[in-house]
């Protein structure tokens, strides 16, 4: 399995980065892509990518700026980031731009600096021929809108999906994937799961987004990669496709949209 979104710089796993890449390599996860959220842990996922063991989890990483974390970014963050981009332009642990996007939730949020910002990488995902890694709350319309004034050329995937079939199908037409999550392991979750259920199999990627978002089962536990085999196991659930099935097809997608290694 491919986890397509895991912080795996963030504690706990900073902290025992071989105890918890030992974990999820026991529960079958192959490859983890790593997105940041800024300027202070570019480095950071980069060093990590580049310092695994030969029999962990391959590890992959994305540079950009998460609209949660704009008051760390400052005026000269988005030419850091051209310039880190570009310093990675033949690194080929880079996969991505990200993770970007619109956070409208966060209290007295600079909309018009958030959608700047946005642009402006999707516009740098172009320029270094990369997806994007997407992030959206409470900004679905907007965020729509900076996707159709710069499609990204490679596409991207909209990561923590928790929305209809008719969101869902709006990005599928923009080239944008479905990164699927914990939220489908709650049965509560009726909107979500029934819109997973019928999305065609090459949109999805399966995701932890640990240490968030644990799985049912596990609330109030920081979550982990491993633990991406109860979101299969609940995707499995919900469509008609084996688990086997399901494995192949959303490494496939991962595969093709962050030009990884193929697991076959």
């Amino acid at each position: 399995m491919i986890d397509s979104h895991c912080h795996f710089d963030f504690p706990p796993f900073a902290d025992n980065s071989d105890y918890y890449l030992d974990l999820a390599r026991q529960a079958g996860v192959s490859h983890i892509v790593i997105p940041s959220v800024g300027e202070r842990n570019w480095q950071q996922v980069r060093n990590l990518c580049h310092t695994g063991g030969p029999t962990a989890p391959a590890l992959s990483y994305a540079l950009g700026m998460h609209p949660f974390f704009a008051e760390e970014h400052g005026p000269q963050t988005l030419a850091r980031l051209e310039q880190a981009l570009e310093q990675a332009r033949n690194d080929p642990c880079c996969v991505a731009v990200g993770e970007c996007g619109l956070d409208f939730a966060i209290p007295d949020a600079d909309r018009r600096q958030q959608t700047d910002w946005l642009s402006a990488q999707l516009s740098l995902s172009n320029q270094f021929n990369l997806p994007v890694i997407l992030h959206c709350r409470k900004a679905f319309p907007e965020l729509l809108k900076c996707l159709k004034s710069c499609p990204p050329v490679r596409g991207g995937v909209y990561h923590a999906f928790s929305g209809s079939l008719q969101q869902a199908t709006q990005l599928l037409d923009l080239g944008i994937k479905i990164g699927v999550g914990g939220t489908i392991t709650y049965r509560r979750a009726n909107k979500t799961r029934t819109t997973i259920a019928q999305l065609p199999l090459d949109a999805l990627l399966l995701e932890t987004d640990a240490p968030d978002m644990p799985p049912a089962g596990f609330q109030g536990e920081p979550n982990r990669p491993d633990r991406v085999v109860q979101v299969l196991n609940a995707l499995t659930e919900l469509r008609s496709e084996s688990v086997a099935q399901l494995t192949q097809a959303t490494n496939k997608n991962a595969e093709v949209l962050f030009a990884l290694p193929s697991q076959i």
